[in-house]
């Protein structure tokens, strides 16, 4: 089976899969109208609307580009059209309505209601991510292919340090690196504060500035407009350099951290990132379908407790109260690795585990991989010296 003929397959599993979430709710029929949303159920991106009923084949709605030609695809200016197209092919008309809430904008949400009638609609939002939390075959083999190329980018990632570069310069490469290698270059985000360029690069006494971003770590970042990651300091020896870049190399991503040092760097700095390592080993070890990911976070806070290292870890000024998060076409799905969270792991999540620790005037230390969780335990996905790397 080629490639396209593995795709066509896999868009009808995901799209049984949405139909059967809306008949378990009630809802008669969906809207999406977001890039990754669109892209998931279609395999392409178009400015329109993709809906589907809860029984029956989908619609594009398409405003652009010109070209797309599915079945069902009709081209409109606005969303008034819809209804008057579902009328004229005598569609049932939905009663109830799914539509992206969490993302679209209020007034593009009145619209579409407006549209078909209706005063409220269920968020399409939450049960999306929760659907593309677990991941066909198809997906996991596009992981997979991500996880290779990210491993190859990290291993080079040497090659291009030079002792006075700024963090920047030395991320720069890094991208360089990246987009050599296939790197899609956007990295995708959910919510707000989440605005980052390729990854993060964090070096020194910069990796204890708290940011507004809601990411693992901070950094003061460069501009104002973005308080986050790299500040243009130079490196310098003995420090810590944390590299966390996205792996974008194909829709469906990886999440891998690993740190570099100029020189040697601290003993407390060695102990702490193994510590991060033992966590993963022993994630290893118990994890599988059913483990609450609440439980995967105390696991982690016991070992971190137990080599009193609780002043260093996920951050010193501010520190983050998550180890994990889902990994996809977004980089930050459900699950959560949370002390409250309600989730539990399920075959063919998969998810980055990143205990983390901020080491004073040296820097992050600690290591981030993608797991994908089999149906007796978890499969680490992206394989990498986990140890410091000297520089």
């Amino acid at each position: 089976m080629n490639h396209q003929e593995a795709l066509s397959k896999d868009l009808e599993i995901r799209c049984s899969r949405l139909q059967e979430a809306m008949r378990a709710v009630n809802v008669d029929a969906c809207v999406l109208t977001t890039t990754v949303n669109v892209f998931y159920m279609t395999g392409c991106v178009y400015n329109g609307y993709f809906y589907l009923p809860a029984e029956g084949e989908p619609f594009h709605f398409v405003k652009r580009p010109e070209g797309i030609a599915f079945d069902n695809t009709v081209y409109v200016r606005k969303p008034e059209q819809i209804t008057e197209e579902l009328l004229s092919r005598d569609v049932s008309f939905p009663k109830t309505l799914l539509l992206e809430t969490d993302v679209i904008s209020f007034g593009e949400c009145s619209r579409l209601l407006n549209t078909f009638g209706l005063n409220t609609a269920a968020n399409a939002s939450v049960l999306m991510r929760k659907i593309r939390s677990i991941k066909t075959a198809f997906e996991l083999e596009q992981v997979k292919v991500c996880a290779r190329r990210h491993e190859a980018v990290y291993k080079l990632i040497p090659s291009v340090f030079k002792r006075g570069m700024t963090d920047v310069e030395f991320q720069i490469e890094i991208e360089k690196l990246m987009r050599l290698h296939g790197s899609l270059g956007l990295f995708r985000s959910y919510g707000e504060n989440m605005d980052i360029y390729m990854g993060s690069l964090l070096a020194g006494e910069n990796a204890e500035v708290p940011s507004p971003f809601d990411f693992a770590l901070g950094g003061a970042g460069s501009s104002p407009i973005l308080p986050l990651g790299a500040s243009g300091q130079t490196i310098q020896e003995g420090q810590t350099i944390m590299v966390d870049m996205a792996g974008n190399y194909t829709p469906w991503m990886t999440d891998m951290t690993r740190v570099f040092s100029v020189g040697k760097t601290s003993d407390i700095a060695h102990q702490a990132h193994q510590v991060s390592i033992d966590i993963h080993n022993h994630t290893m070890d118990i994890a599988k379908p059913g483990t609450k990911c609440s439980d995967l976070y105390e696991i982690a806070m016991e070992r971190v407790v137990k080599a009193n290292l609780e002043p260093y870890f996920m951050g010193t000024k501010q520190q983050a109260k998550f180890v994990g998060h889902g990994v996809g076409l977004e980089i930050n799905e459900p699950p959560v690795l949370t002390p409250r969270s309600k989730e539990v792991l399920e075959p063919n999540i998969v998810f980055a585990l990143e205990p983390k620790f901020v080491i004073p005037e040296v820097g992050a230390v600690g290591i981030e991989n993608t797991y994908a969780v089999t149906d007796g335990g978890i499969e680490k996905l992206t394989i990498l010296e986990e140890n410091i790397i000297k520089l």
